[in-house]
């Protein structure tokens, strides 16, 4: 089990970024939450396996109709006690 945090910039709000990413996360087995923050990039998180949570970035990465990923920078975060995957803001 591991846990990523990862800010993504781009045009990543307003396209429907975070619920892609609530699907994506669904899809590739992850939990942890995702969120818009004030200077226009997307904040998330995911937990799982090692696998699971490169499946999502690959997803992100991608990003949704609309959207465009200029980059994507991720580091080893704190395994946390989520349940689920959350829109947090």
């Amino acid at each position: 089990m591991i846990a990523r945090r990862a800010v993504l910039s781009g045009r990543v709000q307003g396209v429907g970024f975070r619920f892609f990413a609530e699907r994506a996360a669904r899809e590739a087995g992850v939990v942890g939450w995702v969120r818009n923050r004030p200077d226009g990039t997307v904040e998330t998180l995911a937990q799982g396996d090692e696998a699971s949570v490169a499946r999502y970035f690959e997803a992100l990465r991608a990003g949704p109709p609309g959207g465009r990923v200029t980059s994507l920078a991720d580091e080893a975060d704190e395994i946390g006690r989520y349940d689920s995957f959350e829109i947090t803001g």
